[in-house]
């Protein structure tokens, strides 16, 4: 039997087959499930600070999927696997190589023609590949960490500060996240860029 439990507004909901790929079986409450995943994630940011990327090791699909397994392979047997079935939101899930592809290719032409700021480019990419959410789940804090490498690794800047938070439950810093992707949904990324650096 595998974990249920409600899901807040910006969530996304498990199939009851992806809920099945919980590994650690004595979990049993969201609360659990969140520490757990919390503790690998900080593993993950651990292990990237001693680690030098580049942009051409970053920027690409194999990455996206690696980060992704090292951030929840210890907890979700799919980590790392694309998502096979649609959600709530996200595209198509047939299109999901196609969109990270195209997205991809137009990060490395915004670096090299410096087309944005570097807050605003690392900004816009995680906006964009958590519109594709490529993951059954986590896809929020993946595109958050990568942002935090892009501009790290790729442009020697701090990472974001993300209001300190690690935007789960529905406190009103994650309320106040959610608006400000809804607002670069709309077009105006300027919010998201301050949530970020606030």
């Amino acid at each position: 039997m595998g974990l249920n439990y409600d899901f807040d507004k910006g969530q996304t909901p498990l199939e009851d087959d992806e809920s099945e790929g919980l590994i650690v079986r004595t979990i049993t409450t969201r609360e659990e499930l969140d520490q757990m995943e919390q503790l690998h994630i900080e593993k993950t940011i651990v292990w990237l600070g001693h680690r030098k990327l580049s942009k051409d090791r970053i920027l690409t699909e194999d990455f996206i999927k690696f980060l992704h397994k090292m951030m929840f392979g210890e907890v979700w047997s799919w980590a790392g696997t694309f998502r096979t079935t649609d959600k709530n939101l996200g595209v198509d899930w047939t299109r999901i190589g196609i969109e990270l592809k195209i997205l991809l290719d137009d990060t490395n032409y915004w670096i090299e023609n410096q087309v944005y700021a570097p807050d605003e480019l690392a900004i816009r990419f995680k906006h964009k590949l958590v519109k594709i959410h490529c993951f059954p789940n986590g896809n929020g804090r993946h595109s958050r960490l990568m942002a935090d490498i892009i501009i790290e690794k790729i442009f020697n800047a701090q990472v974001f500060s993300w209001t300190q938070s690690r935007l789960i439950g529905s406190d009103s810093i994650r309320q106040a996240y959610i608006q400000a992707m809804h607002q670069a949904d709309e077009g105006n990324i300027q919010a998201l860029i301050k949530f970020a650096r606030s």
